[in-house]
């Protein structure tokens, strides 16, 4: 990280960026581009990891190319504002948080599993517990992104 007066190593405040944020980047590799894609997300922690899931339809082209290359980074911010320079363009900025990594994406096929996460998700999107039926992840694809390295950085509103 080359800003290094910006970098958060706090983990309460990384788990507090991921929980204010709703919405996940995923970047998938695609020839000749890479393909990034808005996602609802929930996660949790494990082995000091942040493990991200999110629901997809059932076919489509980002599972195609998590089959071909599972390798993936995700990008999430939160509190972006506008932060002024007043008559000098080049001294305006943003204030935001965010936090950035790569790891290894898979697509999860038991029933149990895919309601678990949802069961995470939810909680993350809506803050309520929902009782995610066996049956009901038959209509969903569920992808796990397991974090092999992570970074997170923030600009305060003030200077």
């Amino acid at each position: 990280m080359r800003r290094k007066d910006r970098e958060i190593t706090d983990q309460s405040r990384i788990r507090e960026i991921l929980d204010t944020a709703k919405i996940l980047h995923l970047g998938i590799h695609d020839n000749p581009c890479p393909y990034v894609v808005p996602l609802h997300y929930g996660y949790e922690f494990a082995d000091g990891q942040p493990v991200f899931y999110m629901h997809s339809a059932e076919e489509g082209h980002k599972l195609d190319l998590i089959r071909q290359n599972p390798n993936v980074c995700v990008q999430i911010d939160c509190g972006m504002e506008l932060i002024s320079g007043g008559d000098n363009a080049c001294r305006y900025g943003a204030s935001y948080a965010s936090v950035i990594g790569r790891g290894n994406a898979e697509i999860l096929d038991d029933p149990i599993s895919k309601a678990a996460a949802l069961t995470v998700l939810m909680r993350h999107q809506t803050g309520r517990d929902f009782e995610i039926q066996e049956k009901g992840t038959a209509a969903v694809s569920v992808i796990r992104v397991t974090l092999s390295e992570y970074s997170a950085k923030e600009r305060p509103e003030a200077l």
